[in-house]
């Protein structure tokens, strides 16, 4: 903190301060910032044209607010971003529970110390980090933990009677005077305790125990919910709704190139101080798998689908690329398809499924996710295959080769643990395999182009043009009719 500042009272009356509430000081930043043309929610991707103006328009009403939207949409970080708001310090009376302002003290203590010590009174001076508290609401949160309780023992001590205001232990919300408080999954916190709020909202004041105290508090008050909870687990009380002044609804990426930028920015993918080479095609595919997800039938979409399922997937897929470099010795940061296997723990993790999808498997569930994914980006990025022309799939002038390489018998195995030379070699046997990825991938390297073959293979896979099986790690293409023989001989 500069020395420079004021360090009592009275030093503080010579800078000719003016007090303005937390709400007004925030709108005051908001239009600062936005003259100045500032972004005013930094890492925030996606809500430039509908949360953030939301957002603002409730900060220049001095709204308390909720955001409403599904898992994984940022609420949480709104949130604690709204510290960068309020100025950089704020000044308050030494000592003061409430952080009492030095021009309105709030509290019995601010006020006896005023009196006692007048323009010799000490002042500190609280960071804007300091102003921000939140709380997580659950079924055991009482008033006491919110709003405060009379203490027996400090009355006792300090020979107080209960009545007097400083006999009080004050909560986390009191507690936060002159800052920026927020509670976390509304609908969970007890109708009780939610009717604890309704003075808080309304009047701005507190009051414990039915004592006549009323302590004026000066908040900006902010809450988060998720829809799916105002059946399954709770909802929010009709005079609560009401005194919260603007609603705020969150939503999930509109498209592939926002939901990669979150990615980007919040997967830990840096390893040993190097990023892993990672072509655009795949980092599409780990987009796509959370698009995939959200329109599955499997998949419970009133609890959504987070943002941070391809985070997770990102951060696996480089995991079990660095865990195949160790045993193999290899080099090589490139993933591969066959490592997307590594991705069904944080997909299946972050689903809540239907009674269809609990049927099938959450594993089952992920592979299915994971082949959508994979289906979508090829169909993007390779020309379509007409199938109803008239001409066998093996008779198309792109892929026909390789869909006839596995005519009979022929068979390519991967795998994800497996080394380069191997990895390349096996896919190299396919004729014009190579020359395809190529062509409609860019390619150049050695390792894009490997990749980018067995994405092919993945393609046409999922396509229905040839059939693929696993056993243990090991993935094998083979002909799809071949393979439709032996399951039919199998069953009989």
């Amino acid at each position: 903190m500069p020395n420079q500042r004021p360090k009592t009272l009275g030093e503080y009356k010579n800078t000719r301060p003016v007090y303005e509430t937390v709400k007004d000081e925030m709108r005051r930043n908001v239009i600062s910032k936005l003259r100045a043309g500032e972004t005013l929610f930094p890492g925030i991707v996606g809500y430039e044209k509908t949360v953030v103006p939301a957002l603002v328009n409730a900060l220049l009403s001095r709204h308390n607010f909720i955001l409403l939207g599904l898992r994984g949409q940022a609420k949480t970080r709104i949130a604690r971003a709204l510290v960068s708001f309020l100025d950089e310090y704020t000044p308050a009376i030494k000592g003061s529970p409430l952080n009492c302002h030095p021009l309105k003290p709030g509290c019995a203590y601010s006020r006896r110390i005023l009196a006692e010590q007048g323009d010799n009174a000490e002042i500190d001076w609280i960071h804007r980090d300091q102003r921000y508290q939140e709380k997580l609401a659950t079924p055991d949160v009482t008033i006491a933990d919110l709003i405060g309780d009379l203490d027996p023992i400090k009355a006792a001590r300090e020979r107080r009677d209960f009545s007097d205001e400083e006999s009080i232990h004050y909560g986390i919300i009191p507690r936060t005077n002159r800052g920026i408080f927020a509670i976390n999954e509304l609908p969970d916190l007890q109708p009780r305790i939610q009717v604890g709020l309704l003075n808080i909202l309304e009047e701005n004041d507190l009051q414990i125990r039915g004592f006549p105290v009323r302590i004026p508090l000066d908040l900006a008050l902010v809450f988060t919910a998720n829809p799916e909870d105002y059946t399954n687990r709770g909802n929010i009380i009709t005079p609560l709704k009401d005194r919260i002044d603007s609603q705020i609804i969150t939503h999930y990426p509109a498209n592939i190139e926002q939901s990669q930028a979150i990615t980007d920015q919040e997967a830990w993918t840096k390893r040993n101080g190097a990023e892993p080479a990672i072509p655009d095609f795949y980092r599409e595919i780990v987009e796509e798998i959370a698009f995939a997800a959200r329109e599955s039938e499997f998949v419970d979409q009133s609890s959504g689908v987070s943002a941070r399922v391809p985070i997770s997937v990102l951060e696996n897929i480089v995991s079990n690329v660095e865990r195949r470099n160790l045993l193999t010795g290899d080099q090589c940061t490139v993933p591969r398809i066959a490592d997307l296997a590594a991705a069904i723990p944080a997909i299946s993790g972050k689903v809540e499924l239907v009674y269809e999808g609990e049927r099938e498997g959450p594993r089952m569930i992920a592979v299915n996710v994971l082949g959508r994914a994979v289906s979508r980006v090829f169909e993007r990025r390779f020309p379509r295959i007409e199938k109803d022309n008239g001409l066998p799939a093996k008779a198309d002038p792109i892929f026909g080769k390789v869909i006839s390489h596995f005519s009979g018998q022929a068979t390519i195995d991967v795998s994800d643990d497996m080394p380069f030379s191997t990895y390349e070699h096996a896919l190299g046997r396919v004729p014009t395999l190579k020359r395809v990825a190529q062509q409609f991938l860019k390619t150049t390297k050695a390792e894009d182009t490997a990749l980018g073959m067995e994405f092919v293979l993945e393609g046409l896979h999922q396509q229905n043009l040839i059939a693929k099986t696993a056993v243990d790690s090991i993935y094998r293409y083979t002909d799809m009719l071949a393979t439709m023989l032996d399951n039919l001989r199998r069953d009989d």
